[in-house]
């Protein structure tokens, strides 16, 4: 086990609670509001959600189309990201931060709230501040805080022009990539790296800890210095989870959540998703990430997106299942 239990078994927590965070999310539709026009209830856009409201897809090129230009939009973003890391832009990648939190805790937060203006009011500063603090004043708790609210909102943009086969598409991808960026390149190292030392901010759970041995170095230290208490500097322990990881299961939840009828190949019967099928996603998502933490060995690095990709297919291939034994 890399990390020890209580650490890991927070890690899976806080990944776990963001997916329900995130579920709820998508299914309260934060860019769009209920009004009464003429007597009737209509779905309307939300006014201070409007500028970034996601294109919804209408036929099955709209999806392969949108589908090509998440894949384009990913690898353009990696060499913008290489790039900034080469010349090192630390300044404009802390903006660039800035902006994604803010808009992203914003659509999030929305979500907990009834939608009206007054409250709107409220949220828009609040999101700023939080995403200041995240990212211009280091504080490990409110990190991981705004961590669990971030995702949820980025995941929230992409369920309207992404279906079944294109998250299913889009899962394979990012696995084999995130295994060529960790395994093969160690470019996910060299950017993990470069945004805890440079920027001092990383789009993921981020929790510093000390083992046994170190508590037991630093009582003896203090028991040393006596009255005469100095500052102790000691390498601790990371346990960290990167944005990816976190974000596209919280997408595939919320494809399956809004999927109604989706037509299977060789003869077989329609996949129906919702609520349960959702869960399932949730659930072998977290065992996929469980599995991985508690049997990779300290001091290697692993990529997760393959283990939670699959722990994904497992969810969706059991309430597959499990529907066609009920009926």
């Amino acid at each position: 086990m890399k990390h020890n239990l209580k650490i890991t078994l927070l890690i899976i927590s806080m990944f776990l609670l963001t997916q329900f965070i995130g579920l709820y999310v998508i299914s309260t539709n934060p860019f769009y509001i209920t009004q009464e026009v003429n007597g009737t209830k209509v779905l309307v856009e939300n006014p201070v959600l409007s500028w970034i409201n996601p294109p919804k897809a209408e036929t099955s090129s709209d999806y392969n189309v949108y589908l090509g230009s998440i894949v384009f939009s990913f690898i353009l973003s990696i060499f913008i990201f290489l790039f900034l890391i080469k010349f090192k832009f630390e300044h404009l990648m802390k903006v660039w931060f800035y902006l994604v939190v803010s808009i992203s805790l914003l659509i999030s937060l929305i979500a907990f709230f009834p939608k009206e203006k007054i409250f709107w009011i409220f949220l828009i500063p609040f999101s700023l501040f939080l995403s200041y603090l995240k990212t211009f004043k280091r504080n490990i708790l409110i990190h991981n805080l705004t961590e669990l609210f971030i995702y949820p909102g980025i995941a929230c943009i992409f369920v309207s022009f992404l279906n079944f086969f294109g998250i299913i598409i889009l899962l394979i991808l990012i696995s084999i990539y995130d295994m060529w960026a960790v395994w093969h390149s160690g470019i996910m190292q060299k950017m993990a790296k470069f945004q805890m030392d440079k920027v001092k901010v990383f789009g993921g759970f981020f929790i510093p800890y000390l083992s046994k041995k170190q508590f037991e170095k630093i009582k003896k230290i203090r028991k040393k210095q006596g009255k005469n208490k100095k500052e102790i500097k000691i390498k601790t322990g990371v346990a960290i989870l990167g944005g990816g990881d976190i974000v596209f299961p919280i997408i595939t939840a919320g494809v399956i959540l809004l999927t109604k009828n989706v037509n299977l190949p060789f003869g077989l019967s329609p996949f129906i998703g919702g609520f349960f099928p959702a869960l399932s996603v949730i659930f072998g998502a977290t065992l996929g990430l469980s599995l991985l933490l508690f049997y990779s060995e300290k001091k290697k690095f692993y990529p997760a997106m393959p283990f939670i990709s699959s722990g994904i297919f497992l969810g969706i291939i059991f309430s597959y299942l499990l529907r066609l034994l009920i009926l």
